[in-house]
């Protein structure tokens, strides 16, 4: 396995490395969010500004003493991420959000990379639990999350996706 100069590890054919923030991901993030919705979900233009929004407003609070962001990069390009917002992580648990990967990167075994680092993450800082929003029909997904431990905790109606959806709040307890 190799390394590049930010200690991100390079992986097989067109290196995809996983390393933080790049110049960019915030867009890119909203728009791998917007694309893969838009096309599977029939979401529009309130999901894709609350992607950004949220995002954004996570990034300018960021504090690497609790919080994470990975993104996978691939040619450059960011292909993917994942983030532990670590702010209410000792009362509510720490929020698993924005675990995106595009088309070129799914069934790859980067999301299985992303998923790692970020649960390690919780684990060296010693929080509790993790948790993360999902909504019924986004079966890959939850297979990945079940595989690592999360259990479905939660099912409601609702629209917090600008859509109504069977909304699904998934566990992890690390503690």
């Amino acid at each position: 396995m190799n390394q590049d100069p930010a200690g991100s590890e390079l992986h097989g054919m067109n290196e995809i490395a996983i390393g933080a923030y790049v110049p960019g991901a915030i867009g890119r993030v909203a728009e791998l969010h917007a694309t893969y919705y838009s096309q599977a979900w029939n979401f529009g233009l309130f999901f894709e500004a609350r992607v950004a929004s949220e995002l954004s407003e996570f990034l300018r609070r960021f504090d690497p003493a609790r919080d994470g962001f990975w993104t996978a990069n691939r040619g450059g390009r960011v292909e993917g991420s994942i983030a532990i917002d670590g702010a209410r992580a000792q009362t509510e648990g720490a929020h698993l959000r924005w675990f995106i990967l595009s088309d070129a990167l799914r069934g790859r075994g980067v999301g299985n990379r992303l998923l790692q680092e970020a649960l390690a993450f919780c684990r060296q800082r010693g929080y509790p639990r993790v948790y993360l929003w999902t909504f019924a029909g986004l079966d890959p997904a939850r297979h990945l999350y079940e595989k690592f431990g999360f259990r479905l905790a939660e099912e409601t109606e609702g629209e917090q996706w600008g859509k109504r959806v069977l909304e699904q709040r998934y566990v992890l307890v690390l503690a």
